[in-house]
């Protein structure tokens, strides 16, 4: 038998009840876009690596740059994306920018990613 056809339900009957209770309890729509968008910055792999140099260390973009054997430019690019969605900040010493994680929610959302991936 086909698995995937097995995934459909061939019910005609609607759970109001249900239906009801989840429609009260979903996530705002503004709320989801921003989630959204952050999953989407976060889709990309070189951001993903950037994350994960940046929870073992704060970097400015030279390092940054050495490390992934980018240029400057197009690891600028990548750190706009990633402080457009609050999962980066910046701050200055002199001529250096040095970035680092935006808070303490971002380490376990790339564990989580990594263990769910990891699994099997």
């Amino acid at each position: 038998m086909d698995q995937d056809n097995d995934a459909f339900c061939s019910c005609t009957v609607i759970h109001e009840d249900i239906v009801r209770n989840v429609k009260s309890r979903l996530t705002e729509q503004t709320q989801l876009i921003k989630m959204a968008e952050l999953f989407k910055a976060m889709s990309d792999p070189t951001r993903l690596k950037i994350v994960n140099a940046l929870m073992l260390s704060e970097m400015c973009v030279c390092d940054i740059a050495f490390l992934l054997k980018m240029t400057g430019p197009a690891v600028s690019h990548h750190l706009k994306t990633l402080r457009q969605c609050q999962l980066i900040k910046y701050r200055k010493d002199g001529k250096i920018v040095y970035y680092s994680l935006d808070d303490e929610h971002i380490a376990p959302l790339f564990k989580q990613g990594y263990e769910h991936v990891s699994e099997k």
